[in-house]
């Protein structure tokens, strides 16, 4: 099977998946609706009252015994007489069926009641179970998910290094078939191999490229306008591509060959140098600006002291400069981000940043805070008025939850800011 084939096979089963988990919550969902509540049964008719017996047995004679009529009147008093005792009769007949009825009403409504009620239990009880699915099926997705994307790194891996063998092979062809590379063949074979690793890491740990684009987006607008913009530490071209959506002209820097080829892969114009060489080959004024995202935090200061002077005289009056780095006064930031990476050589305070661009003569220096930590991830602050205490809390109280308020905002102030910021200055 083909890398293709077992992408599109990978991708399938997902889709199944996740249609799957679909079509289990609208289940779900049908179930959990056609729970009825139990009816409002109504109560057993009242027991036939029996004392009206001997009354309707004594009183259908209309006529005493040995009274005598004549006539008409006989006869109509004969068919009174007919009639009232074949009610009686019936009446008789069906006390016994009546009484019955009775009896069996009031034994089977409770019976009925209580069927209601443990078939509602069980739907309601159902319904948990089938809840109880989902958890289950999901801890058995995540090991599966966790399996996917470990096989999908060494897949990249994989697929990065046949590349990087590939292109070592046609630079070995190109050098001569007869000679041997020697020592600066295998010192090229060895950055290869660290540029196919970072480019890994980057890939892991930095984000994806939609969330990338998503947070580089806000710089598009310092460009606007511009041309020949220089993107120092391009990467996978993000910014690179935001910029040419934008009718921005742009060249990529990096020092990772692995990034570089990615970028001209998707038809941006990249090359693998440094910033300091490449810049003093430029013309003086000739940049409508430049752009290093999370890169200053990978030079020592002397080379970053250089860049920001080359940068000064190469950049058109009015362009822009727009440096981001990891925000060492955020603690979440530095021991999360900054010591993560083993390429990161000095990490640099937004007041520092600013001082160096001030100095190298740029105008306007602003420090813009971004990547806020949400608000359910920052140390939580008390009530200053406790239910419990009334309208109004002691003094005691006060004071205390005034201390703790205050010493949570100053950790979160530390600790849970913002993880990153960027020095936005102009070239006068």
């Amino acid at each position: 099977m083909s890398d293709e084939q077992g992408s599109a096979l990978l991708n399938r089963l997902l889709a199944e998946r996740r249609e799957a988990h679909r079509r289990y919550n609208e289940a779900l969902t049908l179930v959990d609706r056609a729970i009825q509540p139990t009816p409002d049964f109504p109560k057993a008719p009242p027991a036939y009252d029996e004392t009206l017996l001997p009354k309707i047995n004594d009183t259908w004679q209309i006529l005493s015994v040995g009274q005598q009529t004549s006539g008409d009147a006989a006869k109509l008093f004969e068919k009174q007489m007919a009639f009232n005792a074949a009610v009686v009769e019936h009446l008789n007949r069906n006390v016994a069926a009546h009484r019955d009825a009775q009896l069996a009403l009031e034994r089977a409504l409770p019976a009925l009641r209580d069927a209601f009620d443990s078939l509602v239990r069980f739907e309601s009880l159902l319904v948990q179970f089938l809840q109880t699915i989902t958890p289950l099926a999901d801890t058995h997705y995540r090991e599966i998910d966790d399996a996917v994307a470990q096989l999908r790194t060494v897949t990249d891996v994989a697929q990065r290094t046949a590349m990087t063998a590939k292109r070592e092979v046609e630079r070995a062809g190109a050098q001569g078939a007869q000679g041997a590379r020697g020592a600066q063949g295998a010192q090229d074979a060895q950055v290869s191999s660290d540029a196919l690793t970072y480019v890994g890491f980057e890939d892991k740990f930095r984000g994806s490229e939609a969330a990338i684009r998503s947070r580089q987006a806000d710089y598009v607008q310092y460009f606007k306008g511009q041309s020949n913009v220089l993107d120092v530490g391009c990467g996978r071209g993000e910014f690179l591509d935001l910029l040419k959506e934008n009718a921005v002209s742009a060249k990529g820097l990096d020092l990772n060959p692995e990034m570089v080829e990615v970028c001209k892969s998707r038809g941006l114009d990249a090359t693998t140098a440094d910033a300091r060489s490449y810049l003093r080959g430029v013309a003086d004024e000739s940049l409508g600006g430049l752009i290093a995202i999370q890169v200053v935090e990978h030079l020592q200061p002397p080379y970053l002291n250089e860049m920001l002077g080359l940068a000064f005289d190469k950049i058109r009056p009015g362009g822009r400069i727009v440096l981001e780095t990891i925000n060492p006064a955020c603690w979440v930031a530095f021991f999360e981000s900054f010591i993560r990476d083993l390429t990161h050589v000095k990490p640099i305070h937004p007041d520092t940043l600013q001082y160096l661009l001030q100095a190298s003569g740029f105008a306007n220096v602003e420090i813009v805070y971004r990547a806020p930590i949400a608000p359910e991830g920052r140390l939580q602050r008390v009530s200053p008025r406790p239910q419990h205490y009334g309208d109004t809390a002691p003094d005691a109280l006060t004071e205390l939850v005034s201390s703790f308020n205050a010493n949570v905002d100053r950790l979160n102030d530390r600790i849970f800011s913002y993880q990153d910021f960027a020095a936005i200055a102009i070239r006068p």
